[in-house]
């Protein structure tokens, strides 16, 4: 018997008539709500021109002027994903080969730091590290490039995806075979070396498609700073833009498409690379096979 019978009987004919009655019950049911919906909306008329000449018609007057801004919140928004995730791989890395090299003891507060960061909402992270700044009397901005809103949303982000990105690289190690780590060693390489020359190069290549994933984590996250009102990122542009030209439905609509778009594109990206790395490592495997059944000469 296989695995997958014991796990999952397949479904008779009386079972499948049920699941095909109970999912076209819930279709209808969910068509009618969306029916409902669009109904009171176009009573109220949220589909008129004027709500959503500004964002589809180029001869509207406020076009130009609204895809400007909301160009510039995209860039904003990317200009503080692409930070939090380059400082985040970095120190994410860090803390995750430390925790694997430091001792049992020695790694203590190394742990408690991450599943303190691990157990915060990113909101409350991003909040507290505003907090901070404001209690030292600090501004980033100033030392750094860019605004202070930017620094207080890239730190925090950073905060909390670097100690995902740290359990990432360690599950990604420890799936390694327990060989590859000896070998080095017997050859006279120190832990630090094994670890960067031998296993954090193959490691990175098998969690790269959860790596991937965590970027569109990181992207959306950006988001919450329009609810602290930090950063003007495209949510907060977006809802801005709604408050001057009195159509939040209509804005909200097209600031949530784009970031499903990208989104989209970086998931996307995670599963083609998951497949690529799949048949590379199943060429690899084959051909490994080959070689120790025929040696070459």
């Amino acid at each position: 018997m296989s695995g997958e019978a014991v796990l999952y009987d397949v479904p008779g004919p009386r079972a499948r008539r049920r699941a095909l009655i109970g999912t076209a019950v819930a279709t209808l049911a969910i068509l009618g709500v969306l029916a409902v919906v669009f109904k009171r909306l176009y009573d109220q008329g949220q589909f008129s021109m004027e709500l959503w000449g500004p964002l589809i018609d180029p001869g509207n007057e406020s076009f130009a002027q609204v895809w400007e801004l909301l160009g510039k919140g995209l860039r904003a928004t990317l200009e503080a994903a692409g930070l939090a995730i380059v400082f985040s791989l970095v120190v994410g890395t860090l803390l995750g080969t430390s925790r694997m090299l430091l001792g049992r003891t020695q790694r203590i507060p190394l742990v408690v730091v991450i599943e303190l960061f691990r157990g915060l909402p990113v909101v409350v992270t991003i909040f507290y590290v505003y907090v901070l700044f404001q209690a030292l009397n600090l501004d980033p901005g100033v030392a750094l490039p860019g605004s202070s809103g930017l620094w207080y949303v890239v730190i925090g982000l950073t905060l909390y995806n670097s100690v995902i990105i740290a359990e990432i690289v360690r599950a990604g190690v420890a799936s390694l075979p327990r060989g590859q780590g000896e070998a080095a060693l017997a050859i006279g390489m120190t832990p630090r070396q094994s670890m960067r020359s031998v296993l954090l190069p193959q490691a990175f290549r098998t969690m790269l498609p959860a790596l991937i994933s965590q970027l569109v984590v990181v992207l959306k996250d950006t988001s919450l700073a329009a609810l602290l009102g930090l950063y003007l990122e495209l949510l907060r542009r977006a809802n801005i833009i709604s408050q001057v030209l009195d159509n939040p439905i209509q804005m909200l609509f097209v600031a949530g498409l784009i970031f499903i778009l990208i989104n989209y594109c970086l998931s996307r990206l995670a599963t083609w690379t998951e497949r690529r790395l799949s048949r590379s490592r199943g060429g690899k495997v084959a051909m490994q096979e080959v070689e120790q059944a025929v040696p070459l000469t």
